[in-house]
């Protein structure tokens, strides 16, 4: 097996025997509109254990002729409906999408670096996000009102994301008002002008989230960002209400020197989220029980075999991992931390690294004179990253060919107007030196 073979391509050799690769599941190999029938799941693939909400949107089959198109027929259709849209479509490209998508993507980055690139063409009419749901609802808060923002597939959602729901922070925020509103300054600000807590939502939620920050003084982070972010509350507050993935915001509030017993664990629905009162009182950091199951998989375990098999290995994890695993690791970073790394090596160098696996391999592919490889030996993308296929992005492009906008993302007025507030907020925030 060459390194030059898209995920995709090790997948599919590896359900039929051709290969010595392994896989979380074989169902992996199926086109997403299979699991696109009733009930919303996340699909295999990392996230194939996470409770999905109720009300998660549904992708409606795409018609017979692209699920039943070759891998030809289709990459030869988005050339050919690219080329007939010109530059009223620009198409965006999350670091973690299959290879047969990255291809014809405009622009490759993290969800941050894309949704900033959406504000930067003014004379698309269509913004076609492949990503997820969360990175569309950002496009479309931060781009211009007259331009449509498409996510091909609508089931295209993020487990991480749906772990804070609207209702869950909102019942969150009120028993933290009513217990920190005790205070000589109820929740108004103390002698040093700072306020009991901020509320401070990653990148990776819903835009009712984002607008939930907006409302409420807050912010909205980066894995790139966080620690000028929490920098920024800690101007303005006492404490921090950090959300939806635990270990980015416990692993940046330890690289800033804050002690883990001032970091209790909210767990939605439970009294005080699980906690007792003099726990909130003494908290810095107030984290919710989210995380990402892409990056739940690396282990410390992986990161001692990689360093027996290859001594001197540089290993480079993801903020979003278990606080063990950032611990074990020689670095961590965002994904374009991580890409720049490998970029600025010098001379060859032996790479271990824990993120998505669709990007370790085109690493590897990019930079041969390195040796690159995914901490995690088993092939197991984003779930929800995988559902966007090239028959959806052959789908709604050809469908804009014809005039027509399908599956749209539009966050409601209100919602983007706070949104945006929030956002705005956090492009303002700059490192402290």
């Amino acid at each position: 097996m060459t390194v030059t073979a898209s995920v995709n391509t090790r997948i599919q050799l590896s359900v039929k025997g051709q290969s010595q690769d392994t896989t979380c599941s074989t169902s992996l190999a199926s086109g997403p509109w299979e699991f696109d029938k009733g009930m919303p799941d996340y699909g295999p693939g990392a996230s194939v254990a996470d409770v999905i909400p109720t009300n998660s949107p549904i992708q409606a089959q795409i018609p017979a002729k692209y699920r039943e198109a070759s891998d030809e027929e289709l990459h030869e259709r988005i050339i050919a409906a690219k080329k007939t849209l010109g530059d009223s479509v620009v198409i965006l490209g999350h670091f973690y999408q299959r290879d047969e998508i990255v291809q014809h993507a405009d622009y490759l980055g993290d969800s941050y670096q894309l949704a900033v690139a959406a504000t930067k063409h003014a004379e698309a009419k269509a913004i076609v996000f492949c990503g997820v749901h969360f990175m569309a609802e950002t496009a479309d808060v931060l781009s211009n009102a007259d331009q449509s923002v498409i996510l091909p597939n609508l089931a295209a959602g993020c487990s991480m994301a749906d772990m804070a729901d609207t209702d869950s922070v909102e019942e969150c925020w009120a028993q933290l008002t009513e217990l920190y509103s005790r205070g000589p300054n109820g929740m108004g600000p103390n002698a040093e002008g700072k306020v009991p807590v901020i509320p401070v939502t990653y990148m990776n939620s819903s835009a009712a989230l984002k607008a939930f920050c907006g409302r409420n003084g807050g912010i909205v982070c980066t894995s790139s960002n966080a620690k000028t972010v929490l920098e920024w509350a800690f101007e303005r507050a006492e404490r921090v209400l950090f959300f939806p993935d635990q270990h980015l915001g416990r692993n940046t509030a330890l690289s800033m020197g804050i002690a883990l017993e001032n970091m209790p664990l909210w767990h939605g629905r439970k009294s005080l989220g699980g906690n007792t009162e003099t726990a909130l009182e003494q908290a810095k950091v107030i984290l919710w029980n989210g995380f990402c199951s892409v990056h739940k998989r690396f282990t410390v375990g992986q990161i001692e075999k990689a360093r027996v098999d290859f001594p001197g290995v540089r290993v480079i994890v993801h903020p979003e991992c278990p606080m063990d695993v950032v611990l074990a690791a020689d670095e961590n970073g965002s994904t374009d931390y991580i890409r720049r790394a490998v970029d600025a090596a010098t001379e060859p160098t032996t790479f271990a690294i824990g993120t998505e696996v669709n990007m370790v391999q085109r690493l590897a592919a990019q930079y041969p004179q390195h040796k690159i490889f995914c901490l995690d030996p088993v092939i197991c993308p984003c779930s929800t990253m995988y559902r966007i296929h090239p028959a959806y992005l052959a789908w709604v492009l050809e469908e804009l060919v014809a005039g027509r906008v399908v599956n749209q993302i539009s966050v409601n007025p209100e919602v983007q107007l706070n949104a945006k507030v929030a956002l705005e907020r956090m492009l303002a925030a700059k490192p402290s030196v």
